[in-house]
């Protein structure tokens, strides 16, 4: 989730979506100790009821020490939304 200059750790990013409504299920980060972090920004999805639609577009900080350019879970939300898209 860091910049690679900070030390970065790798992570892999799981987020689900019913296809029918595209309301998002829930997620799953596994890695850094910064999956804390991300993992409240899908809780604050989950709770708002967005779709996936809504969710990738959330507008979250780049921050070198704390995140990459892409956020990892923006990143996997528009994966997800690309595998919706071509159903």
């Amino acid at each position: 989730f860091k910049a690679s200059y900070f030390g970065a750790e790798p992570s892999v990013v799981k987020v689900l979506a019913d296809p029918e409504s595209r309301r998002l299920l829930g997620a799953q980060i596994v890695g850094s100790d910064l999956a804390a972090v991300r993992i409240d920004v899908v809780a604050t999805a989950l709770a708002a009821k967005m779709t996936v639609d809504e969710a990738a577009q959330l507008d979250l900080t780049y921050t070198p020490p704390v995140g990459t350019l892409w956020n990892p879970l923006l990143v996997a939300m528009n994966l997800l939304l690309r595998r919706l898209d071509e159903r």
